[in-house]
């Protein structure tokens, strides 16, 4: 999506959500970070029209959200829920994880990772 359409506002947020990460961010962060060398190019903490995606390979078109507890709240569910929408009405595959997934059992999530964009990577 162009910068143009991103609001200044939602790029400032953006800019600053990646000065800070959860413990669960940086690992997530380290597991996409393994599928660079296969062609995967991730972006933490990226705009997409209103909204900013904790992980998205653009030109993929995946989004890769860490879930916190403020996401398991009634509030947060329809938040994620809209979102997702939007997400899915502009062509984005979203993939969401919960935190505990991400730093208990980061084999599963990686792998279920490698799934989804398996066709997209390169044979190392």
């Amino acid at each position: 999506m162009p910068h143009s359409n991103i609001p200044p506002l939602t790029r400032q947020r953006a800019k600053k959500l990646r000065t800070g990460r959860t413990r669960a961010e940086a690992a997530m962060w380290d597991m996409l970070r393994d599928f660079r060398p296969r062609g995967a190019r991730f972006r933490r903490e990226t705009p997409i029209g209103p909204y900013i995606a904790d992980f998205a390979w653009l030109s993929k078109k995946i989004v890769i959200e860490v879930d916190g507890d403020s996401h398991e709240t009634e509030a947060g569910l329809l938040h994620d829920r809209a979102r997702d929408r939007w997400m899915q009405a502009q062509g984005y595959r979203v993939l969401r994880f919960d935190n505990s997934d991400v730093l208990d059992a980061p084999d599963h999530v990686f792998l279920s990772i490698e799934e989804v964009i398996r066709r997209y990577l390169s044979d190392e």
